[in-house]
């Protein structure tokens, strides 16, 4: 017997070259299907007249899903969701003219939020962090990647990454846990640059790794940030260390971000506003995902657009993410970054559900576990009422999951 069943759905596998006469094999719909699920996940799927019996005989508990649309739970993988403070005043400078450097390098920006966690207590930490996580959890995210960076001591960047930890354990989700030690300069180490990098190689990464307290390691690689050969320095430690790795490359520059990732094996390089041809290149013959992060691109006013068509045409699988955080997207919709990634960057909306789908569980090395509606994957999913898919894209965060279930479990049944 299988634990549940879902009927009467229609269902967006995401499953590319699946083998299945009632699936729309190119854009992978499925009308009337069937789900069941057993032990936290996918047993068999497909449609619901081919069921091997009544639905009460194979199933400990049948749900009819009235119509609605399942589609894979969504990821979100790359957020700053864990930090204190508030930097709403920053959006009214930059709407004054001031530029996001500028406020950088006079003490605002990463530095602000930097000393308003340091300041808060790790229960303190959690909570705020807990309400974030629950917005996404509400709008069908089933996989969060988290980041540290904004403590910058060894004290502070654990504690960041305990909460992280602890969002993961104590919530209904999965939790990717990223390092971003090199997020930007500590005020304690200003003009000790190689000082600082010594102390992230040789004091924080073995900790971090000893305590399995973080999955991977990233850096923000631009001229206010780092440069890529001491990124290139922290990324082979790290990778020495088990640790793999995902890069903030090109946002604001071209200083071969994505390239740099791509050779270094990264999982991922994300912004990438600015890759060039050979960095594309170079992505596309490594597998390293472009994270795309609209979000951003909206709230700092960029004009310098990713290189969608050069992604396309070399075959370089496109996320899409919220980048939550509190100076440049201040977002916990996905579906709003759907629609911006439709109508900002021009992808399809089947480009954008990939994005939060089966191109993020990529980004997370975790194509084998989530993002797509397959035997074997792991039943985590949202269930939308809507029309059609597309419609995730269309509406501008309006749309809410009518339910969630994560690990074969539903937070609530229709």
């Amino acid at each position: 017997m299988w634990d549940r069943l879902w009927i009467n759905a229609h269902l967006a596998t995401l499953a590319p070259h699946v083998d299945h006469h009632d699936i729309e094999t190119e854009s992978g719909l499925l009308r009337d299907g069937a789900i069941a699920v057993e032990q936290g996940r996918i047993a068999w799927i497909g449609s619901r007249c081919d069921l091997p019996g009544a639905p009460e005989t194979l199933s400990n508990e049948v749900i009819d899903c009235r119509g609605a649309w399942i589609t894979p739970g969504l990821i979100d993988p790359h957020t700053h969701l864990v930090y204190a403070g508030d930097r709403s005043e920053e959006f009214s400078e930059r709407l004054c003219g001031v530029s996001y450097q500028e406020i950088a390098r006079r003490g605002g920006g990463i530095l602000s939020t930097v000393r308003a966690t340091r300041a808060a207590s790790e229960d303190e930490l959690f909570a705020l962090s807990e309400k974030r996580a629950k917005r996404l959890m509400a709008n069908g995210v089933t996989t969060l990647e988290i980041k540290s960076g904004y403590g910058l001591t060894l004290e502070d960047e654990l504690k960041q990454l305990r909460v992280a930890r602890r969002l993961g354990s104590e919530l209904r989700l999965r939790v990717h846990v990223s390092f971003l030690g090199a997020h930007a300069l500590p005020p304690e180490f200003v003009g000790r640059r190689e000082a600082y990098l010594g102390h992230l190689c040789t004091d924080l990464l073995p900790q971090i790794a000893a305590g399995g307290l973080a999955d991977s390691v990233d850096g923000f690689c631009e001229g206010i940030a780092f440069q890529p050969h001491e990124i290139e320095r922290l990324f082979i430690t790290a990778r020495d260390l088990g640790f793999t790795l995902r890069l903030h490359a090109d946002q604001l520059s071209d200083l071969g971000g994505a390239s740099l990732a791509a050779r270094l094996g990264a999982l991922s390089a994300d912004h990438v506003e600015y890759a060039h041809e050979e960095g594309i290149r170079a992505m596309a013959a490594q597998g390293t995902v472009a994270v795309l992060l609209p979000g951003a691109f909206y709230f700092v006013r960029e004009d310098k657009l990713p290189p969608v068509e050069a992604f396309r045409a070399h075959g370089v699988r496109m996320a899409l993410a919220t980048d939550c955080n509190p100076g440049t997207s201040p977002l916990l919709s996905p579906t709003a970054v759907m629609n911006m990634a439709c109508t900002l960057f021009r992808l399809t909306p089947r480009e954008a559900l990939d994005g939060h789908t089966r191109h993020a569980a990529a980004a997370l090395g975790l194509s084998a576990t989530c993002g797509m509606l397959a035997p074997g994957m792991a039943a985590d999913m949202a269930l939308w009422d809507i029309t059609a898919p597309h419609e995730l894209a269309y509406w501008i965060g309006g749309v809410m999951p009518v339910g969630r279930v994560f690990a074969g479990v539903p937070d609530q049944v229709l």
